[in-house]
């Protein structure tokens, strides 16, 4: 067991780093719990469609609303309490929609506001948690680090926590969200253990309009984030494209059926395990500019492939292999953000960068919708192929530069 323990969280990065991932995890299997519970509820409560989709974007808009606040925020106090504190309120709401469940008290207006306040509270949460793992962790451990918090990114919010969540609807509409109380005020137990190096204290803060503006400013004047931001939110464009019909594509194209979606995304996921689970090996016998290529190449491919074929095996087979991709390419673009972001700045460029993911993918899921119903269900496939292409021609040479500016930074540490 101590083996084990060794092998995923190695004990030269330390035990606030375990008290980190233990913490990402537990919560994450809450957030996964409600990735499947939240649209049963709302779909148990109405049967319009512009209701349930409301409840979805209700849980995604405070990343608009707040997502560049929520970046100064962290910046400017103990991230640490902030995250215990964000959390605990978190428990706190979930607790009060698990009493009105249980006592039948609830309507639709109660569950959509509830869905909008943990929406706005994830974004404190998610963009504080993103701060803490370069302040505990050497620069030269950050890719393990990270593979490690999207390993159960994965396998929490992605796996397990769906389908547990599931059971627990079926079992009674208080019980999902109750266990996700449990996760979250748990994962603030764990991370209120963690011990953080001090940091310099400030007098006065400048405006917060000022605070966001200097976060724009260092993000478009360093040469690596700016690219990956550019990069992320466009390649998210075309992504999203194509994956906002694939429950459509599996159904029409590949002849899967109701549960052809839920195989084809599991597959992915199952993909992804593989590329956490290699990253470690890959980060120290291959380039970061070549993991880079390689990956957005494979994107690419990806798109093309499944524009072409209409055979169950080979759909399978490109999702698997764009499931490593995905999660490789995740832990390696993360890893040389956080290199690159002062210390001071983390929380602001983090959030304009988890800004640009959800901006894209919106963007794309609109064009995809737009071009499948003119063009049929392959043609975001093909816009997402054809898109991919120029913008991975345009960004081919800035990929080698963004690994250099990592490489130089590790160098000069």
């Amino acid at each position: 067991m101590r083996g084990l323990v060794e092998a995923v969280l190695p004990a030269r990065m330390g035990t606030p780093f375990r008290w980190l991932v233990a913490s990402s995890w537990v919560s994450n299997l809450g957030d996964g719990i409600a990735l499947a519970a939240g649209p049963l509820l709302v779909a148990g409560l109405t049967s319009d469609p512009l209701l349930v989709a409301l409840g979805a974007l209700l849980q995604q808009l405070p990343w608009l609303l707040f997502g560049l606040h929520a970046g100064v925020l962290a910046d400017r106090v103990d991230r640490r309490r902030l995250l215990v504190g964000v959390d605990l309120a978190r428990a706190g709401v979930l607790a009060v929609l698990t009493v009105a469940l249980a006592t039948g008290d609830v309507g639709l207006p109660l569950v959509l506001g509830t869905l909008f306040v943990l929406g706005t509270a994830e974004v404190f949460a998610d963009t504080t948690g993103g701060t803490l793992l370069p302040m505990v962790v050497p620069r030269a451990d950050l890719g393990t680090g990270n593979a490690r918090l999207m390993a159960g990114t994965l396998t929490m919010d992605q796996f397990a926590g769906p389908a547990l969540g599931g059971l627990l609807f079926a079992a009674g509409t208080a019980w999902p969200f109750l266990t996700q109380a449990v996760c979250v005020g748990l994962g603030a137990v764990l991370v209120s253990r963690m011990r953080l190096p001090a940091r310099p204290p400030v007098v006065q803060h400048p405006p917060v309009r000022r605070s966001i503006a200097e976060g724009l400013r260092w993000t478009w004047h360093d040469p690596a984030v700016r690219t990956l931001t550019l990069t992320i939110v466009l390649f998210n464009v075309t992504w999203g494209a194509a994956w906002s019909v694939l429950v459509l594509y599996a159904d029409r194209r590949l002849g899967l059926g109701a549960a052809g979606y839920g195989l084809l995304t599991t597959v992915g996921a199952l993909g992804g395990m593989v590329g956490t689970a290699s990253y470690g090996w890959l980060e120290r016998h291959v380039r970061l500019a070549t993991l880079m290529r390689v990956g957005l190449t494979l994107e690419t491919l990806t798109h093309l492939a499944l524009a072409l074929t209409t055979t169950v095996w080979v759909a399978l087979v490109v999702l698997f292999v764009f499931g490593v991709h995905a999660f490789v390419w995740g832990t390696t673009s993360r890893t040389v953000r956080m290199r690159a972001v002062p210390m001071q700045l983390q929380g602001r460029v983090g959030s304009l960068y988890a800004m640009g993911v959800f901006g894209g993918i919106v963007a794309g899921q609109g064009v995809g919708g737009v071009v499948a119903r003119v063009w049929g269900v392959t043609g975001p496939f093909w816009f997402a192929f054809a898109g991919s292409a120029v913008l991975l021609a345009v960004v081919w040479r800035e990929l080698g530069h963004v690994a250099h500016a990592d490489e130089a930074v590790l160098a000069a540490g």
